[in-house]
């Protein structure tokens, strides 16, 4: 029996197989651990990240919650923005859309990005 791992590394690889980002609109790629989230920016073409952001920048104690997330989507946002980013494509990175996903895309949506 597969563990979860196992199942998110399988779904996570079917998502790169269908987005990718470029200069124009780049990638944001979304990771979380049991301490931190974070976000960043990346173009595909070049293999670079071209920003990025996280919790542990927002708020030094460990631990996120939806509020956090929010506030690294809209840092993210804020940062892509500044650098005349405004189009993105959302890389969950495997996770489920819910919670601390969908708070950071959310966020980053309030903050000014389309996707």
């Amino acid at each position: 029996m597969p563990n979860i791992k196992d199942r998110r590394q399988r779904i996570k690889l079917g998502i790169r197989h269908k987005i990718e980002g470029t200069p124009a609109r780049p990638r944001l790629s979304v990771f979380k651990s049991n301490k931190a989230i974070y976000a960043q920016l990346v173009d595909d073409s070049k293999g670079h990240t071209l920003l990025a952001a996280s919790s542990k920048d927002v708020k030094e104690n460990g631990g996120v919650n939806l509020e956090i997330s929010k506030s690294v989507g809209k840092k993210v946002a804020e940062q892509a923005l500044a650098n005349g980013i405004k189009e993105i494509v959302f890389d969950r990175n495997g996770y489920l859309y819910h919670g601390n996903i969908k708070a950071l895309a959310d966020g980053a949506r309030e903050g000014g990005l389309k996707f």
